[in-house]
């Protein structure tokens, strides 16, 4: 009993591998996802953003209105912000026409300004500390965010730059791998290689989704984005009924 009130639960899952298996995976459907109510379905970019944005925002309420960690909920919410990131990237990007440069950097601003309003806020941006309402909304706000720069990130290094989607896969997987070797054997603050390594995951989701479902002709496979999908979901139902995830505990 004491143990728990000198360390009380986060609303967020401890980091483990398991976390970020689930979290490619979710970056992964959520370009497929977005792509097959805009593309697909023939909604467009508009009407895909304003339909995930709704289901957001009734999953971001449901979190912060949750008592404790539940799994399902939690990555259904991920889910929900890397589907209207897809959205909503491809809206600012390819709709308004601003292009992958100018939505990107646009979208790092407004990372950068979540992030260091939090912390000016609550004097920390530690997943460990998500628990209070105003932290959570600080929590996935900056997520939000961090999704849709993923999405313009991993079209601009696909597309605009030139490196396909597997090249595109390769570059971000590598940074991936950099932030790991910097946790294991540098003393970087671990709350910096959080977000280096959360925001870098969505761009690599974004890069493999394209790779699954765009034609042969540009580099893709060709898969349905409805079977893509599904197998997607499978995979995340899987890792949550199988491998046990645990709250993260607070720090002080």
């Amino acid at each position: 009993m004491n143990n728990t009130t000198e360390h009380p639960l986060s609303k967020v899952p401890e980091v483990t591998l398991i976390f970020w298996i689930i979290k490619v995976a979710a970056t992964t459907l959520g370009e497929t996802g977005g792509d097959s109510v805009s593309m697909t379905m023939n909604l467009g970019y508009l009407t895909g953003t304003a339909i995930f944005a709704a289901i957001f925002l009734v999953a971001v309420a449901a979190q912060i209105k949750a008592e404790s960690f539940y799994p399902f909920l939690y990555w259904t919410t991920i889910i929900a912000t890397t589907t209207v990131g897809t959205t909503l990237a491809d809206y600012a990007d390819r709709s308004l026409g601003i292009g992958y440069a100018g939505g990107a950097s646009l979208l790092f601003v407004l990372l950068t300004a979540s992030l260091a309003i939090w912390y000016l806020s609550l004097g920390t941006v530690s997943v460990e500390t998500v628990s209070s309402p105003k932290s959570e909304t600080f929590y996935w706000v900056t997520i939000m965010f961090s999704q849709t720069l993923g999405t313009a990130l991993g079209d601009w290094t696909a597309d605009s730059a030139g490196l396909g989607y597997g090249g595109g896969a390769m570059v971000f997987g590598a940074l991936l791998v950099l932030v790991a070797v910097a946790y294991y054997w540098t003393t970087i603050s671990r709350t910096l290689l959080f977000w280096a390594a959360f925001i870098l995951t969505r761009p690599l989701g974004a890069v493999v989704g394209d790779f699954l479902d765009k034609p042969l002709n540009a580099g893709g496979l060709a898969l349905s984005r409805y079977s893509a999908s599904a197998v997607l979901i499978g995979l995340i139902l899987t890792c949550i009924l199988i491998f046990r995830q645990r709250a993260a505990r607070q720090c002080h």
